[in-house]
C-alpha cells in the first residue's frame, strides 16, 4: 500500500503548538510535508505607492517563519520555504511529492480568502483537494450559541451569549514527531530586502524589541504572569498617564505563534487580577472575525443613506500627510504617530486617540487610516484592525462603540513622551 502524504500549508498559524493541522496531518499521514509561502501580494505597494507590509513586520515575519523551521526540525520534520504565489507554488510541490491532500486554516477578509479560492481552484485541476480547518477563533464556530448567519451584530449580546453557552475548547496536542519525505530543496529565508524592503533601523527610544516566533511567543506569555510588584498579576508598563497594563501578545497572536486558546487557559489557570481584560480582548478578536465571516466586506462599508458620514476635508490628503508623519501640531497625538512609524506598535488606547482624530478632527476618509495601519502594525490583521477603524468611524451596524476612550488624552503624555520629539537624525539618514 503507497504512503500517504499530507501537505500543511503555513499562513497565519506559524506554530506547532494548539495547531490542528499539524496535528491531524501527523495523526492521519505517513509523511507530512510543511510548506510556506512568502507571498508577493502582500510586499507589493497599495494604492497610494506605500508597501502593503512595511519592513518591521515583515522582519518579524521572517523571524516567526525561522522560528517554525526550528521547530518543526526538533520533532523530525522540515519546513519548505518558496518565495512566489502560492496557487502556482503548492501544485508544483504537491506533483513533487506526490500528496495525497492539502491541509489549511480557513481565513475570513477577503484578500486571503481569494488567495485560498486560487489555491483551491488549482489543486482541483489536478484532481487534489484542499481541506479547510478553523483555527484562529477563541471559540470555535462549530461551537457557537448560534449560527453564523445568526451571529448578533451588537458586541454586548454576543459576549453575553458566549460567555454563558458556550465553551472554549482545550488545546490540541503538539505531535512528538512528524515525518517527511525525503526534500531535495527545503528553500532559504529570504532577507528583508528580498522581499523588497529596505531594512528597518530600532529605535533607540522603543522599550520593547519583538522578536517573532513561537518561542518568543511563549516567552512573553509566560511573563504576563510575573510581576515585579504582585505576583501573578499581568506585565506593567508605565507612561505618564500612570499604569497601562498591556500583554504585548498581539503580534505574536497575529502570525499565529501563540493560539488564542493557549492565552486563555493560561489566564484561567494563573487567575491574574487584570486576565478579564485579556480574555476581553481576545473575545473581540473573535467577535470581528465572525462579523468578516457573517458580512464579508459589507461589514466595514458604508451605508449610501447613512446620515453619520462624516463630511471629508477637502485637503484630507494633506492633512492625511501631516498625520502619519506625526505633523499635526497636536502633541499627543504626534507622539503617538512618532511611536508607530519607530517601533511598528502602539497600546490599542492610543490607537483610539489617533484613529478618532483623523475621522472626528481632521475629516479624513478612515480607510487611509486603516491602509496606514495595515502597513505600520507589527500585529497588523485584516478583520481586527479593519473592523477597529471601521467602529470608530461608526459606519458599521454594531450598536455600541467600544471606544469611549478616542476623545480622552492620558493625562502627561503630551510633554513627556520619549517620541515627542522629532525623528532621531539617524533615522532621517
Amino acid at each position: 500500500m503507497s504512503e500517504k502524504t499530507i501537505l500543511v500549508w503555513f499562513r497565519n498559524d506559524l506554530r506547532i503548538h494548539d495547531n490542528e493541522i499539524l496535528f491531524e496531518a501527523a495523526r492521519k499521514a505517513d509523511k507530512v510535508l510543511p510548506v510556506y509561502c512568502f507571498d508577493p501580494f502582500y510586499f507589493k505597494k497599495n494604492t497610494s505607492g506605500n508597501a502593503k507590509t512595511g519592513n518591521l513586520r515583515a522582519r518579524f515575519l521572517i523571524e516567526s517563519v525561522a522560528d517554525l523551521r526550528e521547530n518543526l526540525r526538533s520533532i523530525g520534520g522540515e519546513l519548505i520555504i518558496r518565495i512566489g504565489n502560492p496557487a502556482e507554488i503548492l501544485p508544483q510541490l504537491a506533483e513533487q511529492y506526490k500528496v495525497n491532500e492539502v491541509y489549511h486554516h480557513r481565513e475570513v477578509a477577503h484578500e486571503e480568502t481569494d488567495i485560498s479560492e486560487q489555491v483551491e481552484t488549482a489543486l482541483w485541476k489536478i484532481k487534489l483537494n484542499l481541506k479547510h480547518f478553523i483555527g484562529h477563533t477563541l471559540y470555535h464556530k462549530e461551537d457557537l450559541p448560534f449560527p453564523i448567519k445568526d451571529i448578533p451584530d451588537s458586541f454586548a449580546v454576543f459576549k453575553k451569549k458566549v460567555e454563558r453557552d458556550s465553551t472554549v475548547r482545550p488545546c490540541i496536542g503538539t505531535p512528538e514527531r512528524i515525518f517527511t519525505p525525503e526534500i531535495t530543496d527545503a528553500g532559504e529565508l529570504p532577507s528583508v530586502a528580498q522581499l523588497g524592503l529596505n531594512e528597518p533601523v530600532d529605535d533607540p527610544r522603543s522599550a520593547t524589541r519583538f522578536v517573532g516566533g513561537e518561542n518568543a511567543a511563549l516567552k512573553q506569555l509566560s511573563s504576563c504572569f510575573l510581576n515585579t510588584d504582585q505576583p501573578g498579576m499581568l506585565k506593567s508598563s508605565r507612561n505618564a498617564a500612570g499604569t497601562e497594563y498591556l500583554s504585548m501578545l498581539s503580534p505574536w497572536l497575529a502570525m499565529g505563534c501563540l493560539s488564542m486558546r493557549k492565552v486563555y487557559w493560561e489566564v484561567i489557570m494563573h487567575q491574574p487580577p487584570y486576565g478579564n481584560l485579556l480574555v476581553l480582548d481576545l473575545l473581540w478578536r473573535d467577535y470581528f472575525r465572525f462579523m468578516f465571516k457573517k458580512h464579508g466586506q459589507k461589514f466595514i462599508a458604508a451605508k449610501e443613506t447613512s446620515a453619520i458620514s462624516p463630511k471629508l476635508a477637502a485637503n484630507q490628503d494633506e492633512l492625511f500627510e501631516s498625520w502619519k508623519n506625526g505633523e499635526t501640531g497636536i502633541p499627543l497625538v504626534d507622539a503617538i504617530m512618532h511611536e508607530l512609524n519607530a517601533t511598528g506598535y502602539i497600546s490599542n488606547s492610543k490607537r483610539q486617540v489617533v484613529a478618532g482624530y483623523l475621522i472626528n478632527e481632521l475629516k479624513v476618509d478612515w480607510t487611509k487610516g486603516a491602509a496606514y495601519f495595515e502597513e505600520k502594525l507589527i500585529d497588523y490583521s485584516p478583520a481586527s484592525n479593519w473592523g477597529n477603524w471601521a467602529f470608530i468611524a461608526g459606519i458599521n451596524d454594531a450598536r455600541e462603540s467600544r471606544y469611549q476612550i478616542a476623545g480622552k488624552q492620558p493625562v502627561g503624555m503630551e510633554s513627556k513622551s520619549e517620541f515627542i520629539d522629532t525623528w532621531l537624525p539617524a533615522l532621517l539618514a
